[in-house]
């Protein structure tokens, strides 16, 4: 059995090789063989063959693909444009105009994509242009984009939570409805912070839209009824217990072509592209997933849970102060490691410590995955951040940086909510379930 300072030497050296620029699932993976064959020699590589059969053969996972397939031919079907042009004609006259459109518009494609980097490369094309016409602080815009592509990973379907469901053995039913409410709050406190700065600091935003009469508001709603249909569909078919995910996903990529074909947007290049894009994007994520499998055999039966748990019941720590170690820990973590690497990467460690302190499964996913959202839009290696100046094409991504602070803000505010009244996350998945 492996002792705790095995277990740090060994992560260390993970988290080092990811730092060098090393693929993930080749840096969990080797870690893994490392183990393996340092404590049990290379007979135990034999059993790599098994675990990767049982991780491929989990019906679950098909999700993943289908939901990745669902975003992508949304976007391609010009669903996104549609959308956006719909919440404005809500939104724009609210204190920060069609900032706040940004952050509806990225809920509601988070709502049918599951991804945040989708979701922030999607809305940033649509808004940057016009948003850029109308004079509205470029930091503040870039910064509100970023913010609310995180959205994509909480907001169910999200494939994070899959992963996360498939890592513990958690419902993704139950995740799913956790994240809906602190979804909907995040929403609601990014609207709120640009509210406040845009009401506090005059001429952050540039010309509002001219107030939009009753018949204009309901013509607009025909945008905002696919994408929602979708949504209601996919998450009411699980909810109700019609479908499995993986079946609600099906039935969503049925209605996103319906849908692309209704748009005349549906082609067989069309169709191509969205394919190979997310034949690219399951591939890695699966390959990520079976080293993640893998690494947790390993250290299972090195017996690093236990030493783990040992370790901090002889630090003993109350479940508050062991919760806020994470909160330092994955801050900390996130401004150094891509988000999915990081949440594979740790979860086999820290997740039987979170079941010995007596947190909820369910409530500590949906924690997770507000931090992951934080290292989704904190420098110097902020996935979202980058992939929104990679759209600008334009400037310093130090511009980005600057507009993100106060959103940064937001969620460490919306983690300790969660934190302080955990009933925002339970209260909906044991409710339904």
């Amino acid at each position: 059995m492996i002792d705790f300072a095995g277990a740090g030497i060994g992560f260390a050296l993970m988290l080092a090789m990811m730092a060098l620029g090393l693929h993930v699932a080749v840096v969990i993976f080797l870690t893994s063989v490392l183990g393996a064959v340092f404590y049990f020699g290379p007979d135990l590589l034999d059993t790599f063959a098994t675990q990767l059969w049982a991780v491929m053969n989990s019906f679950i996972l098909t999700a993943i693909p289908l939901f990745v397939l669902l975003g992508e031919l949304l976007m391609r079907a010009g669903v996104t444009q549609r959308m956006y042009s719909g919440l404005s004609t809500w939104l724009g006259r609210l204190p920060g105009g069609l900032l706040h459109t940004n952050i509806g518009a990225s809920g509601l494609f988070a709502a049918v994509s599951g991804s945040s980097v989708a979701t922030a490369a999607t809305i940033a094309t649509v808004a940057l242009p016009e948003l850029r016409k109308r004079g509205y602080n470029e930091r503040l815009v870039l910064g509100s984009i970023a913010a609310g592509a995180t959205l994509g990973i909480l907001i169910p379907p999200s494939v994070n939570l899959i992963i996360y469901g498939a890592l513990t053995g958690t419902s993704i039913g139950q995740l799913f409805a956790a994240g809906i409410v602190p979804g909907l709050l995040l929403i609601g406190l990014f609207m709120l912070a640009i509210a406040l700065i845009s009401t506090l600091i005059p001429g952050m935003t540039g010309e509002l839209d001219e107030p939009a009469t009753f018949a204009q508001k309901m013509a607009s709603l025909r945008h905002l009824v696919p994408p929602l249909s979708i949504f209601v569909v996919v998450m009411g078919s699980i909810y109700t217990g019609w479908a499995t995910p993986t079946e609600a996903a099906a039935v969503g990529v049925i209605m996103a072509v319906g849908l692309a074909a209704m748009n005349k947007a549906l082609s067989i290049q069309m169709l191509h592209s969205a394919f190979l894009s997310t034949v690219r994007t399951t591939a890695m994520i699966l390959l990520i997933i079976i080293a993640a499998f893998y690494l947790k055999f390993i250290i299972g039966i090195l017996g690093v849970p236990q030493a783990m748990t040992s370790f901090v019941a002889a630090m003993d720590l109350s479940p508050l102060e062991f919760i806020f170690v994470l909160v330092i820990f994955y801050l900390i973590l996130g401004c150094f490691i891509e988000t999915l690497s990081m949440m594979v990467g740790t979860i086999p460690i820290v997740f039987p410590l979170v079941l010995h302190m007596g947190l909820d499964p369910v409530w500590f996913g949906i924690f997770l995955v507000l931090m992951m959202e934080l290292a989704l839009i904190t420098p110097p290696v902020g996935m979202n951040l980058f992939v929104v100046q990679g759209v600008r094409r334009t400037g310093s991504v130090i511009d980005v940086f600057y507009g993100i602070i106060p959103f940064v803000g937001v969620v460490l505010f919306a983690v300790g909510l969660i934190i302080a009244f955990p009933g925002i996350v339970t209260w909906l998945p044991y409710r339904m379930f």
